[in-house]
């Protein structure tokens, strides 16, 4: 199974070498069949000119350069729309998340056959590093308030860094997300239509580079806006849009 790891960078001049060689050569290590699929998000700095000389030196690495509208949502749904893989992880570029951690969802995915493999940082097993205290106490909350609305066990919807297969990215489809809260609009809406996932406990360590993209004040009603959505869609929408199972096949007496 081809794995594609998609990820959305803006100004990540500093952070993007690190990241890929380090994805790259840990993929590599357990013979991971894979592609690299970075979005530049119109990027201001030499992000741009980083990419192309790791082209040189990395041979799955893809990149484009998304003309706009421009956004983390944006970007990522970008590399969802052209990623070649049989599944597509969405990764940081600032090297908050761990290539082992994505080597285990790999591997789980495969072991279960899931439709999807979510990271918890809160589990047992799973850590934050320098994780700003602020930030912390909103994401919990936001979790919290997550899982009280939609009824779900799951404890870290709004971590980015998860894993799906191709069908259950169709499945998904259309996104409405053009921001962060692309991060719950992915794995709300695989929970309401049907699709089985595992969750694997993750690390997070916070940038050493640049400056976080997440503007929190500005993030609170599109997050519930797409909460809101998903609630809706899982109550009233008549399962019009769940997983769609083969029938199984009939036995032909001879």
């Amino acid at each position: 199974m081809k794995l594609s790891v998609v990820i959305p960078a803006y100004n990540e001049e500093e952070s993007i070498t690190h990241t890929l060689v380090s994805l790259h050569t840990t993929l590599n290590k357990y013979n991971i069949p894979h592609e690299i699929c970075v979005t530049n998000d119109n990027s201001k700095d030499g992000t741009l000119r980083v990419l192309d000389e790791l082209s040189l030196r990395i041979p799955t690495l893809v990149y484009y350069t998304n003309p706009g509208p421009n956004g983390f949502g944006y970007a990522v749904r970008y590399g969802l729309e052209r990623f070649k893989g049989d599944c597509v992880a969405v990764f940081m570029a600032d090297m908050s998340d761990d290539p082992e951690d994505l080597a285990k969802y790999y591997f789980k995915m495969l072991e279960g056959d899931y439709d999807c493999v979510f990271g918890s940082r809160w589990e047992k097993g799973g850590k934050v590093i320098d994780y700003p205290a602020l930030k912390k106490f909103i994401n919990r909350i936001a979790n919290f308030i997550v899982r009280i609305v939609m009824g779900i066990k799951y404890n870290d919807t709004t971590n980015a860094f998860k894993l799906y297969k191709r069908e259950t990215i169709e499945g998904i489809k259309p996104f409405l997300a053009p921001h962060f809260n692309l991060t719950i609009e992915l794995p709300l809406k695989a929970m309401v239509r049907g699709y089985n996932y595992a969750v694997v406990p993750n690390s997070w360590t916070n940038r050493k580079y640049g400056e976080s993209k997440l503007k929190i004040k500005e993030m609170g009603s599109r997050y519930f806006f797409i909460l809101m959505y998903c609630l809706i869609e899982k109550y009233f929408s008549q399962g019009d849009f769940m997983k769609k199972t083969s029938a199984p096949k009939k036995e032909v007496s001879r």
